[in-house]
């Protein structure tokens, strides 16, 4: 829920400045910058609750701590790619393959009711499931429709 928030308020405040400094505005660019944002958020957890995040991988993974640092330093490479204009389509498209490629990682933790902040079992469940999976569907819109699309 709260990388929808950091997506959505970026979103807004990047729209209206736009507005404000430049008397126009590029909706696509707005929502690449709230990604940015966004991912720059989400990459902080998995250097603060690094713990919780190798819960989310399953044990026949090896390196889970490496991979979970790889993947929020990922995240931050992609974020900036998203708006640097030679490298926004590679970086969107790899994106989009980093969503669908976590995707079973959230489905894993909901079964397993893993609280990745806490590192503990006690997490909300499979019922996170019909948040977390439209959720995942709607990041992988939002990045097509503002960094390939355009």
């Amino acid at each position: 829920m709260k990388p929808l928030f950091v997506l959505l308020v970026t979103f807004f405040v990047a729209f209206l400045s736009q507005k404000l400094l430049f008397d126009q505005y590029v909706l696509p660019l707005s929502a690449r910058i709230a990604m940015c944002v966004m991912l720059f958020f989400t990459a902080i957890g998995h250097f603060a609750f690094t713990k919780g995040m190798t819960m989310m991988i399953p044990d026949a993974l090896p390196f889970k701590k490496e991979l979970v640092y790889f993947t929020g330093v990922l995240e931050i490479f992609l974020g900036i790619g998203l708006l640097i204009s030679p490298a926004r389509i590679y970086a969107a498209w790899i994106l989009l393959l980093f969503f669908i490629i976590m995707l079973p990682a959230n489905i894993y933790a909901a079964i397993k009711h893993i609280d990745y902040q806490k590192g503990t079992l006690d997490g909300p469940g499979p019922n996170y499931l019909w948040f977390r999976i439209p959720l995942q569907l709607f990041f992988i819109a939002w990045v097509y429709w503002s960094s390939i699309k355009y």
